[in-house]
């Protein structure tokens, strides 16, 4: 199973939320994707529903298979606090994050390549994994 390759407007229009940056698609047409279009509204979600979507908007955002992100999920139940805050402090320190925070790429996916790539550096030494953890105080070019 590789990364999701597939279109992107249509994850955003299936949550309703622009998951991978702006997105037109939703402006345009503000209904889940599927055959029927905007014709009658969908069944009420189950509990179970609305957990498993929330957890795959951020499994989308982040780019993250699922047994990566059951690996990050699992570290922070083991961490101290609120598991949701841990959980978000582990994905936002990933390298391929913070290079798209820093604003050196233009999305999730063209961070992950500059990593995988080898043209980050971290501390001086050349990173091209993108899950590896950036610690405070680490410099990045």
């Amino acid at each position: 199973m590789g990364r999701y390759t597939g279109p992107k407007t249509r994850v955003s229009r299936r949550y309703g939320v622009p998951i991978f940056g702006s997105s037109k698609a939703l402006e345009r047409k503000n209904y889940p994707p599927g055959m029927h279009g905007p014709r009658g509204s969908r069944r009420k979600q189950s509990e179970y529903a609305i957990a498993l979507g929330e957890k795959q908007k951020l499994r989308y955002q982040y780019g993250l298979l699922e047994r990566q992100f059951r690996r990050i999920f699992e570290k922070a139940l083991q961490k101290r606090g609120v598991t949701g805050e841990t959980l978000l402090q582990l994905l936002e320190t990933r390298i391929d994050n913070v290079v798209y925070r820093l604003g050196l790429a233009n999305t999730r996916s063209a961070a992950r390549q500059l990593v995988s790539h080898g043209h980050v550096l971290v501390n001086g030494r050349s990173v091209n994994v993108a899950s590896y953890n950036v610690k405070a105080g680490d410099e990045i070019t």
